[in-house]
């Protein structure tokens, strides 16, 4: 049987995979967006999970977590760290906002992303139960 929660965690683990590749060789811009796209597919695990519906066709990571009735259990450290996802997301879409969207990287925020981006991943899949 197909286990929609299992699909999107294995998303999530897959783009982990290249979120690391990209950081190493440098590419923060795409490690970037591939830390959002982690973080909205963790959610779309969530909203899977706790509402048994298919998740939204939507990327603001605010909404998912409203969405999957857990807004109200991410720290507020948590609901820093989405937040300054959410420009990231941009790039991938809209590539006119690349440049600026680039001179507020540095090799060490990505890192700090992706550390945040596993520790997240690590704490949705403990609330599913995974």
């Amino acid at each position: 049987m197909f286990d929609k929660v299992e699909h999107w965690l294995k998303l999530c683990d897959d783009d982990m995979t290249t979120a690391k590749w990209l950081l190493k060789g440098e590419r923060l811009l795409p490690m970037g967006f591939f830390c959002h796209l982690i973080a909205e597919k963790a959610l779309k695990a969530v909203i899977a999970q706790n509402t048994e519906e298919i998740p939204p066709k939507i990327h603001d990571l605010k909404e998912l977590a409203k969405r999957g009735n857990i807004a109200d259990d991410l720290s507020e450290e948590q609901k820093l760290f989405l937040g300054n996802l959410m420009p990231l997301h941009i790039e991938g879409r809209y590539s006119e906002y690349k440049e600026q969207i680039l001179k507020t990287l540095t090799s060490q925020k990505c890192k700090q992303y992706l550390n945040e981006t596993e520790e997240f991943l690590c704490w949705v899949k403990k609330k599913l139960g995974r």
